[in-house]
């Protein structure tokens, strides 16, 4: 079954202001590591994440767009920070803000990723909502999924270059 085709209960999850969600990926995503709040909040067992993509907890109200400028960003070795909404394995939904930072071998060379996700400002996200669902809609408009996602990029490129900031600037004012 598709990502984008699994059970969604219209549920918010939460976790306390005090936790951090941690999880590292190899260079290809696949989880090497999860923390005890990630696998609470997320609803998965060790056992049964570890080597699975992380993508297994996207929701389908997150634009491809913004992860696709986290990957891009991750991979030339900046870090970047991103509200995001996961998907639970039973369905809920929680928000985090992620820092996702790349992991450098002694040879310097990228070996994986990491990624610390706290709580986010309530505030911040009901900004983010309407935003992500403008971006989910025009990735929609497209019967190809890569010029929906062109097409959200440039709408996402656009505000940004509008109000003359990045991502991580417009991410650190809401």
């Amino acid at each position: 079954m598709k990502q984008d085709q699994l059970f969604l209960t219209g549920v918010e999850r939460h976790f306390g202001d005090d936790e951090i969600i941690v999880s590292k990926t190899d260079t290809k995503g696949r989880i090497t590591y999860a923390n005890d709040v990630f696998l609470r909040v997320a609803g998965y067992r060790e056992k049964d994440i570890l080597g699975q993509p992380h993508s297994i907890i996207r929701h389908p109200d997150m634009p491809r767009c913004v992860f696709a400028l986290l990957w891009d960003t991750i991979s030339k070795g900046r870090e970047i920070f991103a509200y995001v909404i996961n998907r639970s394995a039973n369905g809920d939904h929680y928000w985090v803000l992620a820092n996702v930072t790349p992991t450098f071998g002694p040879n310097g060379n990228i070996v994986g990723y990491h990624s610390n996700r706290r709580v986010p400002r309530r505030e911040a996200v009901e900004q983010v909502i309407p935003l992500y669902a403008d971006l989910r809609a025009e990735e929609e408009r497209e019967r190809n999924r890569k010029d929906g996602m062109a097409r959200s990029t440039q709408k996402l490129g656009n505000l940004l270059g509008q109000a003359g900031i990045d991502y991580d600037q417009f991410v650190f004012t809401l």
